[in-house]
């Protein structure tokens, strides 16, 4: 009987501090021995495939076979070592620990039988890989060529916390796993009570893994929720959760709405390659027909492109907005690089009418149009290309033509030379497009423009940035009307066919003095701010041109300081324009900051471009704009807020205001954004708009939380969609329970109401339940997107 803690290392020379104990020099038969065990222990485990592996995610663990070079040593350690000649056994025991590459197996037991070549370790046995997977079991029996095994009471965890608990478990053919009585979970154990049950897990009669078909059955299965049993089926099979892709359904929807009836969608997902997939989701529906739902994706050695596809044979429909009883739409995306600067793409959709895929959930039910397009770009250095068609589609019934219009294409070029010019920055700007409207308007142009700008500061810290802009455009316009831009000034001689050359030159100045100044930990910075612009008085009448990029224009704060304030090409500013303005800000030891601001536009020469009925309650119409201010908070990574307004320049009445918030305090989360426009060009004459919209979460416990939203048009005194909702969410199960209502009513889409739920189970996807309102709250709901 060997010495306590008897060491032996392998055949090749011990590594540092590993040096053979004073035992393995007691004579040359003991020696032989110790070779022997050795041997034996060495041939066990170098083959031990079957029980552990590299651990990722899922089951990978018992898949893939140690990656071991059997020429490294291995260190066995135990209190006492036995050899018994007679029956041809020798045993390792007490405290037993053996280390073979990135192995360890530690055990009270182990014993290796010559006679039957099988080596056994038992009690409190554990086996940990390179990747952090322990199994621990009561027993385990390697057999033959250690292809096959037996495992004990065995527990299996993986790095993630994946566990399979199981009676025994054996391995079968070199890539079949069983497990005997056994359930599987990916939920975390408890911390404070570690034997109360997983939030979920499945427990079986037999639990089989099939290596060379990726598959994971269960038979007698019983699915269990917080420890209480509520579904069983007699037999059920699950891709191997280390197999990224594999052919079979995925989970279910239903669904239950006033429109739609019951809804059952059974998706079922085709992995055809490594590369490209489709995935096949029909949708049968109670009162709407069967919809069919496709989705091909494929990537490519430079990019990679989807097309989705749904199209339903629905008589239901006939006295409602659509022509023809078929319904349907392509909806494709996919980008290509060319080389690292150039890329080339698509988004483009199609569909028969203008409610189909909101009426089938498909699309949200606040869309208002579609666009399509097709672009190529690159960017290198000081260069920027772009190319775009586009295609524009409204889905409002009450939408006018020029809503719908094609762009074929719009070119933008962007240069910045790379050497100072006259010690400032020269860049070249260029826009040409070509466009087409469903009413008939066509408006071609090509525009260049040349900016030069420098930054200069003297010694007591006045920065001075003069600037300069030379611009040249050429029109063509044709199909033109009086009275388009919703103004009576827009009027053109010959609006079949018309050719119009614009030209400006800018020359201005900037002038900033920043004055700092602290106190205790606060950093405080006030710097008046002053622009001076000079343009020609009048670039004749500009109205001659479609507008077609110029439509949307919000004077605030940001706008302040700009050369030119309108959004697009189509409208240019003439005459000369004064800037002013002060901009404070404050800023803490702790990382918080605010900063203020707040100025006035002012007309001092020539024509004033936004003097004009479109653009009249811009704010900017008068020779004195009117004042815009702004003010940002941010006090922590917890609390933040946003205010910007705009008030009249004669009485100060508020013009516009937009507010925004948000802030976190312990489990409470909240999301303010509230706008009140009184008159903003593309708005019809005195039409006011206000709405706030909220969203917010409040954890009641560390799983549970109560979810809430709310959309208000305060103009109108009408909800446009709010909800409620209680959410439990661990680490490996998610539920969300909500109550949603929306009042959008567009041609065939309705007023709704439904309750939704939805949860997801770790390694086995989503499923999603909605249920139609109607009848709790005594409203008229419809379904709506799940």
């Amino acid at each position: 009987m060997a010495a306590a803690r008897t060491r032996m290392i392998g055949m090749r020379r011990a590594p540092p501090g590993l040096a053979a104990s004073k035992g393995l020099a007691l004579g040359r038969l003991r020696g032989l021995l110790l070779a022997c065990v050795f041997a034996a222990f060495a041939a066990a485990l170098a083959p031990w495939q079957p029980a552990f592996g590299q651990a990722q995610t899922g089951l990978e663990q018992i898949v893939k076979a140690p990656k071991i070079n059997s020429a490294e040593p291995m260190l066995l350690q135990a209190d006492e070592m036995v050899y018994d000649n007679a029956n041809s056994k020798i045993t390792a025991k007490g405290n037993v620990e053996i280390y073979y590459g990135s192995y360890t197996l530690l055990a009270d037991r182990v014993v290796y039988s010559r006679g039957s070549n099988t080596l056994a370790a038992e009690g409190n046995v554990r086996v940990k890989d390179a990747d952090g997977a322990v199994i621990t079991a009561d027993h385990i029996t390697l057999t033959d060529d250690f292809r096959d095994g037996f495992i004990d009471a065995l527990k299996l965890v993986t790095k993630d916390d994946t566990r399979i608990v199981a009676s025994s478990a054996s391995r079968e053919a070199g890539n079949v796993t069983v497990f005997e009585k056994g359930w599987f979970t990916p939920c975390k154990v408890c911390e404070e009570d570690p034997s109360k049950p997983p939030t979920w897990r499945i427990r079986a009669g037999k639990i089989t893994h099939k290596r060379d078909q990726a598959t994971i059955t269960f038979k007698n299965a019983v699915f269990d929720f917080l420890g209480a049993p509520i579904v069983w089926v007699p037999y059920f099979q699950m891709a191997d959760p280390t197999v990224k892709r594999k052919s079979g359904f995925l989970m279910p929807i239903y669904s239950h709405s006033d429109e739609l009836g019951n809804t059952v969608q059974i998706p079922y997902y085709f992995a055809l390659s490594d590369h490209y997939d489709f995935t096949f989701a029909p949708m049968i529906t109670e009162k709407a027909g069967t919809l069919l739902v496709g989705n091909w994706r494929q990537r490519t050695a430079n990019g990679g492109y989807s097309v989705d596809l749904a199209g339903v044979w629905d008589d239901s429909n006939s006295d409602n907005f659509v022509d023809g009883d078929f319904r349907g739409s392509v909806e494709t995306e996919g980008r290509f690089a060319l080389n690292p600067y150039w890329s080339w793409g698509w988004d483009i959709i199609a569909e028969s009418d203008d409610t189909f895929r909101r009426y089938y959930n498909l699309d949200s039910r606040l869309k208002t149009d579609r666009i399509s397009q097709v672009y190529l770009e690159g960017l290198h250095d000081r260069n920027y290309l772009s190319t775009r068609f586009y295609n524009t589609q409204s889905l409002l019934f009450s939408d006018e033509p020029f809503s719908e219009a094609t762009v074929f294409p719009i070119i933008d070029y962007d240069y910045i030379v790379k050497h100072p010019m006259i010690g400032g920055e020269l860049s070249f700007n260029s826009n040409a497009m070509a466009f087409s409207s469903q009413d008939g308007i066509d408006s071609n142009r090509l525009i260049v423009e040349a900016n030069w700008r420098r930054q200069m500061i003297d010694g007591i810290g006045q920065v001075y940035t003069p600037f300069a802009q030379l611009r040249g455009d050429v029109y063509g316009v044709g199909g033109v009307d009086s009275e388009q831009d919703g103004s009576e000034d827009f009027v053109t001689e010959d609006p079949d066919n018309g050719a119009i050359l614009r030209g400006n030159a800018i020359a201005g100045i900037e002038y900033r003095y920043p004055f700092m100044a602290s106190t205790g930990s606060v950093t405080h910075v006030v710097e008046p701010i002053g622009q001076i612009i000079a343009r020609p008085n009048s670039l004749g009448n500009q109205q001659d041109i479609p507008n077609e990029d110029a439509l949307s224009l919000v004077f605030d704060d940001t706008l302040l300081f700009d050369i030119d304030k309108f959004s697009g090409y189509d409208r240019i500013e003439t005459g000369t324009r004064a800037n002013l303005g002060v901009r404070y800000t404050a800023q803490f030891a702790s990382g918080a900051y605010a900063r203020a601001v707040f100025g006035e536009s002012y007309q001092l020469a020539g024509e004033n471009e936004y003097d004009t009925a479109f653009y009249r309650t811009s704010g900017l119409a008068t020779d004195a704009s009117d004042y815009v201010s702004g003010l940002y908070i941010q006090a922590t990574t917890n609390l933040g807020f946003s205010a910007q307004t705009r008030f009249d320049q004669k009485t100060f009445d508020v013009r516009r205001t937009d507010l925004g918030t948000f802030a976190t305090y312990g489990p409470a989360l909240v999301k303010v954004n509230y706008a009140d426009v009184t008159g903003e060009p593309g708005l019809a004459q005195g039409e006011a708009r206000e709405e706030i919209v909220m969203a917010g979460s409040l954890a009641i416990t560390q799983d549970w939380s109560l979810l809430g939203n709310f959309r208000y048009d305060l103009e109108t005194s009408q909800t446009i969609t709010d909800g409620a909702g209680l959410r439990y969410q661990d680490d490996c199960f998610m539920l969300d329970v909500t109550y949603q209502r929306s009042f959008i009513q567009d041609q065939d889409i309705e007023p709704d109401q439904r309750f939704l739920v939805n949860f997801m189970l770790k390694y086995l996807g989503t499923y999603a339940f909605a249920q139609d309102a109607t009848g709790v709250f005594g409203a008229n709901g419809s379904d709506t997107n799940n």
